[in-house]
């Protein structure tokens, strides 16, 4: 018993990982809330997101968000009451900003980020479009995006308490 009572000296720390600087943080702080605070500069139109879709996501969406072998992008509207919902873009996303902001960071699937603030911009427009959410002259930047009034958004509830 007294073996197991000495304690050792203290261990030096692992030494694992390093402080991070704020400029650091800043380039990972990229996340974009449904009001759109913190939309890069930029803009894109449909058209520009038809070309950025096909060149790097219609691969794995399918043709005009069709879906295959990816989830589809489009459909679903009027299923999510139903024992199978279709949760896609136009039927169940409350907020555009959050595809953008998805779009921006997860995508495409094999090179995340590698997606330019226009690019990003474009295809959003685009899969906005074919959801029939926005018109196909429409151009989307940091002040038109956060102004498109998705199908669903009433069909969340938030679980933040209220500002005061």
């Amino acid at each position: 018993l007294a073996a197991c009572s000495v304690q050792p000296a203290a261990a030096k720390p692992p030494g694992l990982g390093a402080a991070v600087s704020a400029e650091e943080v800043a380039r990972w702080d990229i996340s974009i809330p449904p009001s759109g605070a913190g939309l890069p500069p930029g803009s894109g139109s449909v058209k520009q997101g038809e070309a950025v879709y096909a060149a790097k996501c219609e691969s794995c969406h399918g043709p005009k968000g069709a879906g295959k072998p990816a989830d589809a992008l489009v459909g679903g509207v009027g299923s999510l009451a139903t024992a199978k919902p279709v949760r896609t873009v136009g039927s169940y996303w409350p907020y555009a900003t959050t595809l953008f902001d998805y779009t921006r960071r997860a995508m495409p699937i094999t090179s995340p980020l590698s997606l330019s603030n226009d690019e990003v911009y474009a295809v959003t427009a685009y899969v906005l479009f074919v959801n029939g959410i926005i018109p196909a002259d429409a151009t989307m930047n940091a002040q038109s995006l956060p102004a498109v009034k998705m199908p669903n958004r009433d069909g969340f509830v938030s679980d933040w308490p209220p500002r005061r």
